[in-house]
């Protein structure tokens, strides 16, 4: 029987997301850029709990004019974010009174005005740092792209060009090809469906056979990609912003799970939980005695975290099923920390024999199969008490 511990943190001078700072929430706004994969929940989520969450201070729901709504409260972010729009509305581009750094934002393409269907077809995004936008248009008898800069550098704009950088990326610019026999075995032998990869969007080099490709994706757009071969060894494409793994399977959730690693999320979908994302970068060697940051670029390592701090602020409980070994241990502490450990429940893996566990929830379903996983999973989520 699998055991839940509520997290044994350090005590929490601060944590990572708390700040005086208002933390603009676009709710009311809604989505437009429709999700690649949707679930049927079947049950109605459980109210959010009576205490406040490190991730969403309780600071009142404001539509702010477009150099306050960047979230961040900075008069030279908000500069940068106005030069942005003034370059884009001379391009054809209107962005209204909005525009977030570091989020996605959808529009009506100024050159096919969303072609027949009229739809809002221009993907465009804001670095974090407000120095530069750029977008594109998925109309494929379009496909406009551009960027422009907060500083004196040229705008340029063009249809059918190709460039890399956060949010625009493809799976063609990238070399991705669809999974082949050899890598689709690999994952039948961890008990890994073709149903799931594909799903996920799990990919392979097609200049390497054997190296697999797990795609990160954003309200349906490849914004990154990890890469792994056979024999683990990892490594990630370069220029392109951390967020968690299966982002857009926790948009609607009030519960989620985390995991160390693109496989274990995976394997939990095999059970039936697809409210479950992976870290991306795995784990620390141990916790860290430093004092928290308060600050983004000062927290590096877990920078994914502030890059998904929407989909995270709306959560009410948070299971932490890191690995079991030391390095899963500290990444589970560093979670808690920074998400807050009221929230937070810790997973304690069932035994393999007398001497040890198992590891991770791959390891449970090859073992133990998905309906033991499914089981203990639904145990986690629905039966523990907050301590």
């Amino acid at each position: 029987m699998a055991v839940i511990h509520h997290c044994p943190c350090r005590p929490l001078l601060h944590t990572l997301f708390s700040s005086t700072s208002s933390w603009t929430s676009t709710r009311t706004l809604g989505r437009v850029w429709p999700r690649s994969f949707s679930h049927t929940q079947t049950t109605p989520p459980p109210p959010p709990p009576s205490f406040s969450s490190p991730l969403q201070p309780n600071t009142p729901t404001r539509i702010l004019s477009s150099v306050e709504q960047i979230g961040v409260g900075s008069n030279v972010l908000g500069a940068k974010v106005s030069v942005l729009k003034q370059k884009m509305e001379l391009l054809g581009i209107n962005s209204h009174d909005f525009l977030i750094p570091g989020r996605f934002h959808h529009f009506f393409c100024p050159k096919c005005k969303g072609g027949q269907s009229m739809i809002r077809t221009l993907s465009l995004h804001v670095i974090q740092d407000g120095g530069f936008a750029m977008w594109r248009c998925f109309h494929n008898e379009c496909q406009w792209i551009g960027q422009v800069f907060a500083d004196d550098r040229a705008a340029y704009d063009g249809f059918g060009k190709k460039f890399k950088s956060f949010g625009q990326i493809s799976e063609e610019s990238l070399g991705l090809e669809p999974l082949g026999s050899e890598l689709i075995a690999y994952f039948a032998e961890r008990m890994i469906s073709e149903k799931t990869l594909q799903r996920n969007a799990v990919m392979q080099l097609s200049s390497r056979k054997d190296v697999i490709a797990f795609t990160y994706r954003q309200n349906g757009l490849l914004v990154g990609c990890k890469y792994r071969t056979i024999g683990k060894r990892f490594w990630q494409e370069k220029g392109t912003e951390k967020i968690l793994y299966g982002l857009d399977d926790i948009n609607d959730v009030a519960e989620i799970i985390i995991v160390e690693g693109e496989i274990d999320k995976l394997s939990l979908e095999e059970a039936g939980l697809c409210n479950c994302v992976s870290v991306p970068n795995g784990a620390p060697s141990k916790v860290s005695t430093k004092r928290l940051p308060s600050v983004q670029k000062f927290d590096l390592q877990f920078q994914y975290l502030w890059n998904c701090k929407e989909n995270l602020d709306k959560v009410s409980r948070i299971i932490l099923a890191t690995d079991g070994d030391t390095s899963g241990k500290a990444l589970a502490e560093e979670l808690a920390c920074r998400l807050g450990k009221k929230r937070c429940w810790k997973v304690r893996w069932p035994k393999k024999d007398d001497s040890s566990y198992f590891k991770d929830a791959n390891e449970v379903l090859k073992h133990m199969g998905p309906v033991a996983l499914k089981k203990m999973e639904n145990r986690l989520l629905h039966c523990a008490s907050v301590l």
